[in-house]
């Protein structure tokens, strides 16, 4: 993950059932309200290595994001704190 992440992003990622051994990218929608967070995520995973997993850190669990992301062939997990949402994407 980049330097800058909080250091609790990291250990709420090991929670998660994603691959540990892959790159890393971070998206914060935390500050979008909807369905921004929905959309720049999808985005986001056109673009995104086939190898890499996508760290997406919300406000919320992505309820409305599932179902696409079963549809597009992607796995995830989600670790919900009292800070934020954590869920991890990957192929």
């Amino acid at each position: 993950m980049p330097e800058n992440d909080p250091p609790r992003i990291g250990e709420l990622f090991e929670r998660t059932d994603a691959p540990a051994d892959r790159p890393r990218d971070l998206l914060d929608v935390r500050e979008l309200g909807p369905p921004h967070p929905l959309k720049r995520t999808l985005e986001t995973l056109v673009d995104l290595d086939e190898r890499a997993v996508l760290v997406q850190l919300n406000d919320r669990a992505p309820q409305h994001l599932y179902p696409k992301l079963r549809d597009r062939g992607f796995d995830y997990a989600t670790v919900e704190t009292d800070e934020c949402v954590v869920t991890a994407i990957w192929r």
